[in-house]
């Protein structure tokens, strides 16, 4: 289902573009909005939402990127970016948000996470007859087709299709810039108790790809798979990227100088990549993966 959501979205991607211009040149009264969220699922609403909950960190920033960020009445722990994102009431975190602290906001939709958001009180929220739009970026172009799908619901379709471009442009210059690489195999470390990585469907993996490196754990199916020590070691990385939870060099990523056989300790090849750029499916996904990319132009260097 989601996959023919996606299809569905990417080809309308040229009339949407064509219907924005149009609305740099006329503005009229409101009109009707729909879009298809990630689940495939129709969001309807008779006039672009004015009062917007954001259930994600990730949700936040794309709201704003959409140009619709003065419409966001309520956001949850740890949306801190853009700077006014952090003056936006809160309505809990994203693991546990307060439903009657939403209702109380009064929202006319509400941006919901599927993998991070607790899908019972997703299912409340709907139940209550709220419209709420599902977003799952599992790649670049997810992130550009909900900026497009935000605009469209905020009312904003003509800024957001402006930010989608630049996505898209900018993503075509790194990979322009890093196709036909020679390939480095990465880890990347989300936690160290438990040891948590990222699988072949998450975006992260996506990034790796980009960059001409390769995820020891594409493999695997889940999206943030456990795995044991004994497996990073069969992988042998020659890169090791951490994420941790804040910007600070995580102690535990030097426990793998450890494993001296290892080629990323070897080689001395164990970075950090703040959280927030790559972790986050938002524009500044690009940030991080340009950084990556610098990373793993390094490591061939160094490898020579």
């Amino acid at each position: 289902m989601r996959n023919r959501a996606r299809a569905a979205r990417a080809a309308t991607n040229i009339s949407r573009y064509l219907l924005c211009l149009g609305f740099l040149l006329w503005t009229g009264p409101a009109t009707a909005a729909a879009v298809t969220d990630d689940t495939g699922t129709e969001i309807r609403l008779a006039e672009p939402a004015g009062r917007i909950i954001s259930l994600s960190p990730h949700l936040t920033e794309l709201v704003f990127a959409a140009g619709a960020g003065d419409r966001l009445t309520g956001v949850v722990s740890y949306s801190d970016y853009p700077p006014p994102a952090r003056d936006i009431p809160r309505v809990g975190d994203a693991h546990s948000f307060d439903i009657e602290r939403i209702l109380a906001r009064k929202p006319d939709l509400v941006l919901a996470w599927q993998s991070g958001n607790p899908a019972g009180q997703v299912r409340h929220l709907q139940q209550l007859q709220l419209p709420v739009y599902i977003s799952e970026p599992r790649t670049f172009e997810d992130i550009a087709a909900t900026i497009e799908d935000l605009g469209t619901l905020a009312g904003t379709p003509a800024i957001a299709a402006a930010a989608a471009q630049d996505f898209r442009q900018r993503l075509a210059a790194l990979e322009q810039k890093y196709s036909g690489r020679e390939p480095v195999s990465v880890f990347y470390q989300i936690w160290h108790e438990p040891l948590i990585t990222i699988g072949g469907g998450h975006i992260i993996d996506e990034v790796i790809h980009l960059c001409g490196g390769r995820n020891v754990f594409s493999d695997i199916g889940q999206l943030a798979p456990r795995i044991s020590i004994e497996a990073v070691l069969t992988a042998a990385p020659e890169v090791i990227i951490a994420g941790g939870s804040h910007d600070e060099r995580p102690a535990w990523l030097n426990n793998w100088r450890q494993w001296p056989q290892l080629p990323a300790v070897r080689h001395e090849q164990l970075y950090l990549i703040h959280p927030d750029l790559l972790q986050r499916h938002s524009p500044r996904l690009l940030e991080g993966a340009a950084e990556l990319c610098r990373i793993l132009e390094q490591a061939r260097t160094k490898s020579e």
